[in-house]
């Protein structure tokens, strides 16, 4: 009881950002189906939590022209009515390039976070390092940014947490391995063929049933 009230002290003083097992392998497997596309999505929290940023999900936005400006704004409207029913709100951005070797945010990435901390004053931007996807590889592939005195800066990556991460590791590699990242549907997917969900409930109900019995959460 005393070392979660410790770990809890310590998330609120260094403003930690806590990825859950859902997030993470959703944005895993986007940059999986699409693996010479950049991609781009949107992180989301709960509305009524307060203190450190958790962010819950993710939803997978463009695979395609991510700066065509109509096709994202449509999307961030989307999402934010559809956050709105369903008591979450967007925190944050995250993107993978087509270049592996390059994890650097984007103009396209600093305009649409930039966007997001307009509403959310402690939004994230998330850069996937492709170099770091590998199976093998035993870090998270995962470069954040925070915004301070109007600029984006590195986060300490003392301060990013993904609790459980060999489990999670463990999950995204195995949807993988079974094919299941096609079973996601980003919004550029959904534009194509409107009936795609790009809420992605049957994906969110398979990443459940695996992280049940690992971590029991999600």
């Amino acid at each position: 009881m005393i070392q979660l009230l410790l770990t809890w002290i310590q998330l609120v003083v260094m403003g930690e950002v806590e990825l859950s097992c859902r997030a993470y392998v959703k944005m895993f497997l986007h940059s999986c189906l699409f693996p010479r596309c950049s991609i781009n999505g949107l992180l989301l929290a709960s509305s009524s939590a307060s203190g450190p940023v958790c962010v819950t999900d993710c939803v997978p936005l463009l695979h395609s022209h991510l700066p065509l400006a109509p096709i994202t704004q449509l999307a961030l409207t989307q999402v934010d009515v559809w956050c709105s029913q369903t008591q979450q709100r967007i925190v944050g951005y995250y993107q993978a390039n087509a270049c592996v070797s390059d994890s650097s945010p984007t103009p396209c990435a600093l305009k649409i976070a930039d966007k997001i901390s307009e509403q959310f004053d402690s939004a994230i931007l998330l850069m996937l390092d492709g170099s770091k996807m590998s199976p093998d590889y035993r870090v998270p592939p995962i470069v954040m940014y925070e915004r301070k005195d109007s600029r984006w800066t590195l986060k300490d990556k003392h301060t990013i947490m993904l609790r459980q991460w060999e489990e999670t590791r463990a999950i995204a590699n195995q949807m993988l391995e079974s094919g299941d990242h096609t079973l996601l549907v980003d919004f550029d997917s959904h534009l194509d063929d409107i009936t795609k969900d790009w809420t992605n409930q049957k994906l969110n109900t398979k990443i459940a049933e695996l992280a049940s019995p690992a971590n029991g959460s999600m």
